[in-house]
């Protein structure tokens, strides 16, 4: 009996910089059943050059190159001509390790009625590794209820089943731009059984031409959006409009809204029953770091402080941040120099524990 036909889905724009070593990772997977879908989406660099290069190496990758329809469009083709029973997500400027998909392949061997599995991932920064720690929480709790809340998985690291996934049902919806991975995985979740393997399987680049930081904004908005929708068919929100509100500006009434909102929420999940509260509580407290971030990078501090007063969640922030928003109202100057500073403490710490990438992907 042959092992599954894995179809490694790869969507490719003006991704020339990062490209090579993305498809290194995957023709070099210790897992040797696979088929490459490479599309070049209009591509104006040297995208498809490469492309060319590498499939004249290796007969399994194919290339489909046209003009650009954006990532939603592509990544749709791309279902429509994978030929395997398992679906791979690859993104052009991450580095898959060479067990990935041999992990993820054995993984819906053991469970057949698998639907999705997802793995984590390590951050890559320049040259940079720093080694991933998913939360404790993947391993007992709920992801049905986990994908109310947040994107469920790095893209990058999915593999979809397509012998438990209705056809109707894996499809990128256009509604959901730029978090079209959260409305997937969340329609997945709320009727199949979902994994995570916890151990990094990838390492993800973090850089300023990737999509998520071209199209940051937009991203939010749309997942606010997502999580409003999730809320309400969960009889958990009192206004998901307030969510969208807030996505749409950040104002003195937007967060005032959103903290009275998540009180609000914080009740709803307080009345649940218990086997059900750990995986709704991480999720809501997800939600709540999701817009202290948000309204934090506005640049003004006397936001972040009525939030933070308001939610009474002072105690759930990083003692480094409670010293400079705790000043935020009376001396915003002082509050802005202290964050600043903050951030910058980050930045040392974050060097201190990464490694070296060359060294650290070797053994990865």
């Amino acid at each position: 009996m042959h092992p599954p036909l894995v179809s490694v889905l790869l969507p490719a724009y003006n991704a020339a910089p990062y490209l090579a070593a993305a498809l290194d990772s995957i023709v070099n997977q210790d897992y040797r059943r696979l088929e490459v879908i490479a599309i070049d989406d209009g591509s104006t660099d040297d995208t498809l050059a490469i492309l060319e290069s590498y499939r004249k190496a290796d007969g399994r990758i194919r290339i489909v190159s046209r003009e650009n329809r954006g990532l939603i469009a592509t990544l749709n083709e791309g279902l429509a001509l994978a030929s395997g029973d398992l679906v791979a997500r690859m993104d052009a400027d991450d580095i898959a390790y060479r067990s990935r998909l041999s992990r993820q392949v054995a993984l819906f061997a053991q469970q057949p009625e698998l639907a999705i599995c997802g793995t984590g991932a390590d951050t890559l920064i320049r040259n940079r590794l720093l080694r991933g720690t998913p939360h404790p929480i993947y391993r007992s709790g709920s992801l049905r209820a986990l994908s109310k809340f947040f994107t469920l998985f790095l893209h990058s690291t999915v593999v979809y089943n397509r012998r438990v996934i209705p056809q109707d049902m894996l499809f990128y919806d256009g509604r959901y731009v730029h978090a079209e991975d959260f409305d997937l995985f969340r329609r997945i979740a709320e009727r199949h059984p979902a994994a995570m393997i916890v151990e990094s399987q990838l390492a993800y680049r973090q850089h300023e031409e990737s999509v998520t930081a071209r199209h940051r904004q937009r991203m939010r908005q749309t997942h606010l959006k997502i999580v409003g929708e999730n809320l309400a068919a969960e009889a958990l929100a009192p206004n998901p409009d307030i969510l969208r509100g807030i996505g749409d500006a950040v104002t003195v009434e937007t967060v005032r809204g959103t903290a009275e909102f998540l009180l609000a929420l914080d009740e709803g999940i307080a009345a649940l029953p218990e086997r059900e509260k750990p995986s709704y509580q991480v999720g809501a407290l997800n939600l709540f770091y999701f817009l202290y971030r948000m309204i934090g990078d506005e640049g003004r501090p006397a936001l972040t402080h009525e939030f933070l007063t308001r939610t009474s969640k002072w105690g759930v922030i990083r003692r480094r941040e409670r010293y400079g928003l705790r000043a935020a109202a009376a001396a915003p100057r002082l509050s802005l120099l202290s964050i600043a500073a903050a951030r910058q403490v980050d930045a040392v710490e974050w060097y201190m524990k990464s490694k070296p990438a060359a060294a650290a992907l070797q053994t990865g």
